[in-house]
This record gives C-alpha cells, sequence and structure tokens, in this order.
C-alpha cells in the first residue's frame, strides 16, 4: 500500500467534486487520473483506518514473488475478518482455501490465547508460501496449513470428530461452494459464523443461464442457503480494488 496517512489527513489525491447526485455505476465508475473510483476509496480507507503492516506487505510481496494469483482479500477486507472474529469472541476459525495466508494472517491475530485456525490448501506450492508468511508474522503456533483436496480434507476433518469451529471462512473453488457449506455446516456449532467471499462476481450471480463453473457453483450457494432452516443468512454486495464483488455471512443456528 502506498499514500499513507500524514498527520491524520489523506493529502496526496486532490478531493473528487461532486455535484450531490448519487451517480451511476458508469458516472462514478473512474476517477479523473482514470483509476476506478472505488480502488481509490479503499485506499483512502486503508491509509487512514489500516496503517502499516510489515508482516502482511510482507506475505503480500511473498505471495507475488513466488507467482501466486493476486487474488487475495483487499486489506480493508481482511480487517473485517479480523473484526469478525474478535467480534464473535471466535477461538477456532476454519478457513477453506489458503492461498498465500493472507487472510489467515489477518484472522489468527484476533484469536485469544489458546485459539487456533486449520486452512486447507489444494496447492503445495501455494501451502508452502503461506507457511513461510505466517511464520514471518509469528503465528506457526497458531495456524495449521493441510494440503490436499478441500472436500476430501473435510470428509476426514467429520469422521475424526474434528471441531466444531467458531467461524469458518470459505474462499476457495467456487464450483464446489454448497458444498463447502454442507460440511462447514457439519464442523459448527449454533452460534457459529459462516462467511463466503466471491459471492456476486461482477452481477454475473443473475445469469441463470450461466455455463460459468464458478457461477453455477455460486447460485447453488445461495439456492441451498435460502432452503436451509439451520441458517441466517444476508450477503453484501462490494465495490472496491477487487472490482464489483460481495460475500456472505451466515450465523448457524437458524432465524432470529
Amino acid at each position: 500500500m502506498t499514500g499513507r496517512a500524514t498527520g491524520g489527513r489523506y493529502s496526496e489525491r486532490p478531493a473528487r467534486q461532486t455535484d450531490g447526485r448519487a451517480g451511476t455505476l458508469q458516472e462514478v465508475a473512474e476517477a479523473p487520473g482514470g483509476q476506478p473510483v472505488w480502488s481509490e476509496v479503499d485506499r483512502y480507507i486503508e491509509d487512514l483506518l489500516l496503517g502499516p503492516d510489515p508482516a502482511l506487505d510482507s506475505a503480500t510481496a511473498a505471495s507475488a514473488a513466488a507467482g501466486l494469483p493476486a487474488i487475495a482479500v483487499a486489506p480493508n477486507q481482511g480487517k473485517l475478518l479480523q473484526l469478525l472474529v474478535r467480534a464473535s469472541g471466535a477461538r477456532s476459525i476454519l478457513e477453506i482455501g489458503t492461498l498465500g495466508g493472507y487472510s489467515t494472517i489477518w484472522m489468527a491475530r484476533a484469536l485469544p490465547p489458546a485459539g487456533r485456525l486449520v486452512s486447507l490448501e489444494m496447492d503445495p506450492w501455494h501451502a508452502e508460501i503461506a507457511r513461510r508468511n505466517v511464520a514471518v508474522a509469528g503465528l506457526s503456533e497458531v495456524v495449521e496449513v493441510r494440503v490436499g483436496p478441500a472436500l476430501a480434507a473435510l470428509e476426514a476433518m467429520v469422521a475424526a470428530g474434528e471441531g466444531p469451529f467458531d467461524l469458518v471462512f470459505v474462499d476457495a473453488d467456487k464450483e464446489h461452494n454448497a458444498d463447502y457449506l454442507d460440511w462447514s455446516l457439519r464442523l459448527t456449532a449454533p452460534g457459529s459464523l459462516v462467511v463466503v467471499d466471491n459471492v456476486v462476481r461482477g452481477g454475473a450471480v443473475l445469469q441463470e443461464a450461466s455455463t460459468d463453473s464458478a457461477v453455477i457453483g455460486t447460485r447453488r450457494l445461495f439456492e441451498r442457503l435460502s432452503a436451509e432452516p439451520h441458517l441466517s443468512a444476508t450477503a453484501v454486495q462490494t465495490v472496491g480494488s477487487k472490482g464489483h464483488d460481495g460475500f456472505v455471512i451466515a450465523v448457524v443456528g437458524g432465524p432470529a
């Protein structure tokens, strides 16, 4: 991240003039310099509310140097995950999809003493980079990264009697989102949170006839959520440095 706050003010970019109208997405899509305005807003939030973080910046740089795709959550989204862990009082976290461990670090930092986080990663190279990043953040004793197909790992966890987990964060292949939700329900308890990322996909979730496996999987997730009496859920659209997307938050235990 660049353009840190100085003296409590974000002064490196001129204020964007408005006429008081609520613009359409097309009208507000780009700032005068051609940068999407919501990406600029993300940077403004990050600079004023998050501040520098050597361990997280190192994780981002190391992941990029290792050739991992730049698809980790944005910093302000990572902070949201951390706040959800703190607000829920979670002591155990299950993460489905590790990548380079960026979101892992955010969440693990919020755990109380003796808390633990288990993260599932399909790709051995991604898992290795994640372990290194977690170690740099000083969280190796808190985080366990397991390598292999997530569905098989989840089945093994249920068979072994693991859990319940207080919070589950799903950010893996979208094709199996509904399956991950089903296994999450078997590894949680009433009051647990389930968070699923990337559920709007630029609005593509509306495309009933889509042949994209990620869209099909995400629509299956919503259908599963709507039919599950043991969950109370909502979804929130987002715009930001990661584009137009959104996430699901569900509480295990049924409607309030």
